[in-house]
């Protein structure tokens, strides 16, 4: 399949014509009116930070149903100790900053300062949410992503405190539970979120659910 090099022009290619690995298109702008085009239509950016931007719809979406979300006793028992505190889009800014300083000190991140700025804006509009761990009045964790009818499109996570990420996304999928959320886009697994309970679905079912969440706008998530 070719690869899309884009233009001005928003739109993008079918999903279905991604590459085999799921590289769909290049180029382009990480504009908000972009970024949220890309989401809706089951593609998001993932690329290095010298690269020009990666637009990726993968085969294989890896994805986390709530309900399906697997704590194990060790966590049960980390959940029951005092200190812990989880709190949604209390602190935006400093989650993906953190996000952004683990990818660095681990092999390099897509988390630019532009990406930065166009996710605080969609924080702004209502459509980028955090979720912030919290221990005796410290964030040591959390995650951000966007929601979008009743998925949420998970995008990155952080730990400064063994556990940190895992109570928030436990958490997290409570709250989804409660508010009848289909689904948390996980996009690319990984042994951790495996660990959670997350699975792959193929890019036709994930793009059926993410069609059908367009029905099934949530307010007030937090």
């Amino acid at each position: 399949m070719p690869i899309y090099a884009l233009n001005d022009d928003i739109a993008f290619p079918h999903p279905s014509l991604a590459s085999a690995d799921g590289l769909l298109a290049v180029g382009g702008d990480l504009s908000s009116k972009r970024v949220l085009h890309a989401y809706k239509n089951g593609i998001f950016p993932w690329f290095n930070e010298e690269d020009p931007p990666l637009w990726w719809s993968p085969p294989q979406r890896a994805v986390l149903f709530p309900e399906e979300t697997r704590i194990s006793k060790s966590m049960m028992q980390e959940l029951r100790k005092p200190g812990y505190e989880v709190k949604f889009n209390t602190d935006f800014n400093s989650v993906i900053k953190h996000c952004q300083q683990s990818r660095i000190d681990a092999e390099g991140t897509w988390i630019t300062q532009e990406f930065i700025d166009v996710y605080t804006q969609l924080h702004e509009m209502g459509i980028a949410h955090s979720v912030e761990t919290y221990y005796e009045g410290e964030l040591v964790g959390g995650l951000y992503g966007l929601t979008f009818g009743d998925v949420f499109c998970g995008e990155s996570m952080f730990s400064l405190r063994s556990n940190a990420s895992k109570i928030a996304l436990i958490r997290l999928s409570e709250r989804l539970i409660e508010k009848e959320f289909q689904v948390i886009d996980c996009q690319i697994t990984n042994p951790h979120l495996v660990s959670m309970g997350a699975r792959e679905i193929t890019r036709e079912d994930f793009l059926t659910i993410l069609h059908d969440s367009s029905k099934n706008k949530k307010e007030n998530l937090f």
